[in-house]
C-alpha cells in the first residue's frame, strides 16, 4: 500500500490560520479579546451593627421611674420585678430583642415597651441599611400619618416639630385625627371617640421627626371604649443604619373622665427614643 506524503509546511500554515481566526479581529472587523475575565460584581456593604444590646437593661431605673410613676409605691418584691421588665421571646437575640414594663398608680396604669430589630439583607446588591429603610418605611406607611402642611399656614405651633393642623388632618381623612376612619384601628370594634377627645393638640399630630436618627416618626392614638377608661398610646419609631427601634408608651387613666396628656406622653417617649439612639452610637 502506498502511503500519502506528510508535508510539515502545510501543517504549520494551518496552525497559523487557526490562531489568526481565534485572536485579533472578528468577522465584522471589530477587536475581540478572548482573554478578558468575567465581569466583576459589587457587593453592598454590611450593616453598621452586628449585634444588639440586652433590651431590659437598656432603660435605666431613673427613666423607668419617670415613665412609670407608680412603680416606687409597689411592695419591694413587685417593685423589683417591675423594674426588671419582661423580655420578649425571640429566636435570635442578635437579630431582634424587646422588653415591656408596666405599673399602676392611683391615677393611671402605664405601659412601656421597646422593640429593636437588626435588619440583614440577603441580597448582595442591597445593603443592610437600605433593607432596614424598607422595614422602617413599611411601619411609617402602616401608621397612616396625615400629610404635612406649610408651617406658615398651620397657625401657632405648640410642639417643636413641623406638623399638620387639625383641619388638615380632617380634610385628608374626612374625620378628626385618631378616629377609626383615618387609619387608626381601635382596640375594640365598639370603641368610640368624640372629636374633642380624639383631637391631638396642634403641633402634636402624628408626624415625621427630623431630629432623631436617620429617619423617625411619632404616632399618637387615642381610644375610648364606651364608658371604660380612655387610653392613649404614643409610638416613636426610628431607624439608625440597619437597626429599627420602636418605643411604645401608653397611659390609661383610672377615671373614665380623664384624658391622657398627649404632649407629656410624646415628650417622654421621644426622650427615651433619643437615649436608645445614643446607646446605639456608643
Amino acid at each position: 500500500m502506498q502511503r500519502k506524503a506528510y508535508v510539515p509546511g502545510l501543517a504549520a500554515l494551518l496552525v497559523t490560520l487557526v490562531a489568526g481566526c481565534t485572536s485579533g479581529t472578528g468577522g465584522d472587523g471589530s477587536d475581540i479579546d478572548f482573554k478578558a475575565g468575567a465581569p466583576t460584581t459589587t457587593t453592598a456593604p454590611p450593616g453598621k451593627y452586628r449585634t444588639l444590646r440586652e433590651p431590659c437593661g437598656s432603660v435605666d431605673r431613673a427613666t423607668l421611674r419617670d415613665l412609670l410613676p407608680g412603680v416606687d409605691q409597689l411592695p419591694e418584691e413587685q417593685r423589683e420585678k417591675a423594674y426588671e421588665g419582661t423580655a420578649a421571646v425571640t429566636y435570635d437575640t442578635d437579630r431582634r430583642v424587646g422588653c415591656a414594663w408596666s405599673a399602676d398608680s392611683p391615677d393611671a396604669s402605664r405601659h412601656l415597651a421597646i422593640d429593636v430589630e437588626r435588619v440583614v439583607s440577603y441580597d448582595p446588591a442591597v445593603s443592610d441599611a437600605d433593607k432596614a429603610q424598607e422595614v422602617y418605611a413599611k411601619k411609617e406607611d402602616d401608621a397612616s400619618l396625615p400629610p404635612p402642611v406649610d408651617p406658615g399656614t398651620a397657625g401657632d405651633d405648640t410642639g417643636d416639630d413641623t406638623a399638620p393642623s387639625e383641619s388638615a388632618s380632617e380634610s385628608a381623612s374626612g374625620s378628626p385625627s385618631g378616629s377609626p376612619s383615618d387609619g387608626k384601628t381601635p382596640n375594640a370594634g365598639t370603641a368610640t371617640t368624640t372629636p374633642a377627645e380624639s383631637a391631638t393638640p396642634l403641633g402634636l399630630q402624628p408626624r415625621l421627626l427630623d431630629d432623631l436618627a436617620d429617619a423617625a416618626f411619632v404616632d399618637d392614638v387615642f381610644v375610648a371604649s364606651g364608658s371604660a377608661a380612655k387610653r392613649r398610646t404614643v409610638s416613636v419609631v426610628f431607624r439608625t443604619s440597619n437597626v429599627v427601634v420602636t418605643v411604645r408608651y401608653a397611659e390609661q387613666p383610672a377615671h373614665s373622665t380623664t384624658v391622657p396628656d398627649s404632649k407629656e406622653l410624646q415628650e417622654k417617649a421621644r426622650g427615651l427614643a433619643r437615649k436608645l439612639a445614643d446607646q446605639l452610637n456608643e
